[in-house]
């Protein structure tokens, strides 16, 4: 039952295409293939903060890691502060870099929620002390999101460690980690890649960064490669192509593939901005690595085919290279990730543009326009897809309905009022959507 409940919930390569069954499950980070699109109905296209809400309820503590479905459970991540923290304010702006960690004793805990009612069915503490490392004051302590082959459910948190849980709360393992200086202080955000019977943790920080491979069932280290990477915040996609699986880690300076067995596959030196943020993913055979700080000229999109050898340098003037299919030199987002959604691929900017490109050749098919006509409207949240619609959800809470087509069509504005920075799950007709203080599950 387990795997086929896997096999549903999952996006399947066939020869004819890419193709979908209803998203039964949610098991990481922008959900099937990282890609942010969910299929079936009963998906919602509007709501309130009563209007088709099924339920909400408050979550203890801070986090803005996604919320994990799988089966009858929801499962979200918190680091619980015994003080007062500082208040978080909306938008890109300067002056949230803090110089020394938080003072307040912390506990970092792991959620479990039921579908149905939205009951807490358990909670867990993994870890518990003072945070060792300083944050900038919109991250937290909890930002990475769990990941679940629906067997055991694992939670991240970078300057503690990994935790495997199973789906009733007992803990199975855990492996302590040492906490590393991140740029500027921000912290971490990176979460976990599973693929068979192996977690990955992608770490760039300013001291040593790594990637390491863990043996689900024990917690073992598999292998790992010390990378000559600083600070990124890009969470690692396991690449399933034609040719072979390939584990993706863009990187400001370089973005790499590693083999299963930890073999470096190729590496990609190319014009990306100075930080990366966003998560790979795979539709219509193309990888899209994607790196826009909004401070950099350099913002590019980069859609690449499989059977990448060696060095890849498209720094030298003119370079090409056969494995890159197409490249927008300044399209990039800052902290959403890009969303293709069938022929479209749709570019979400932080500061509250939509834009629209041809997936496959990389076309332009309508350039930056403003969401909200007169206002610098913030997003962090990653766009999502269902039933021929986009949604756009902003730090305000006010989500942006747009439908899926070569024409800009805005369809309605679902509003929240409440702080929203966390990406949402989707599974079997709800959508889930976490605010600085509740979990909500929202259904037609």
């Amino acid at each position: 039952m387990t795997k086929y409940l896997l096999i549903l919930g999952m996006l399947v390569l066939s020869t004819g295409g890419l193709w979908a069954e209803d998203t039964v499950n949610w098991p990481q980070f922008r959900g099937p293939g990282a890609r942010g699109i969910a299929e079936g109905k009963g998906f919602p296209s509007t709501w309130s903060g009563t209007k088709n809400v099924k339920w909400s309820v408050p979550v203890p503590g801070r986090g803005w890691s996604s919320p994990v479905i799988w089966g009858d459970k929801v499962f979200l991540t918190a680091a619980v502060s015994a003080g007062k923290e500082k208040a978080v304010k909306k938008g890109l702006y300067f002056g949230g870099n803090e110089k020394n960690p938080s003072p307040n004793p912390h506990r970092w805990m792991v959620y479990c929620f039921s579908f149905k009612d939205g009951k807490m069915l358990w909670k867990q503490e993994a870890d518990a002390g003072k945070p060792l490392t300083p944050r900038h004051i919109k991250n937290n302590y909890a930002p990475e999101t769990q990941v679940t082959d629906g067997k055991l459910i694992y939670s991240y948190f970078a300057d503690q460690g990994l935790f495997a849980h199973d789906l009733d709360g007992e803990l199975k393992w855990k492996r302590q980690m040492k906490a590393f200086r991140t740029r500027y202080n921000w912290g971490s955000a990176a979460s976990p890649a599973l693929y068979g019977d192996v977690i990955y943790i992608l770490n760039d920080n300013e001291e040593s960064s790594f990637i390491e491979a863990f043996d689900k069932k024990t917690g073992k280290t598999t292998w790992r490669r010390e990378r000559k990477e600083k600070s990124n915040w890009a969470t690692p996609f396991v690449w399933k192509n034609d040719l072979r699986t390939e584990i993706i880690t863009p990187g400001t300076g370089t973005t790499r593939s590693y083999g299963l067995d930890g073999k470096l596959l190729w590496e990609l030196v190319a014009d990306m901005s100075s930080i990366t943020i966003a998560t790979p993913y795979t539709a219509h055979g193309l990888l899209y690595v994607t790196s826009g700080y909004v401070g950099d000229g350099r913002k590019p999109i980069y859609a690449i085919s499989p059977g990448g050898k060696g060095m890849i340098n498209l720094k030298e003037k003119g370079a090409t290279a056969s494995s890159i299919a197409w490249r927008q030199p300044k399209a990039a987002p800052y902290n959403p990730s890009t969303l293709v959604y069938k022929d479209l691929l749709y570019v979400l900017y932080d500061f509250g543009f939509f834009a629209c490109f041809d997936a496959r050749t990389g076309k332009e098919v309508y350039g930056k326009l403003r969401v909200r006509e007169r206002q610098r409207t913030p997003f962090t949240a990653s766009p999502w897809a269902y039933d021929d619609k986009v949604f756009c959800l902003s730090e305000d809470g006010d989500c942006f309905v747009y439908k899926a087509g070569r024409k800009n069509e805005l369809l309605h504005v679902n509003k929240l009022d409440e702080l929203c920075m966390a990406s949402p799950g989707m599974a079997r007709g709800s959508l889930f959507i976490r605010t600085a203080s509740k979990l909500y599950r929202i259904s037609e």
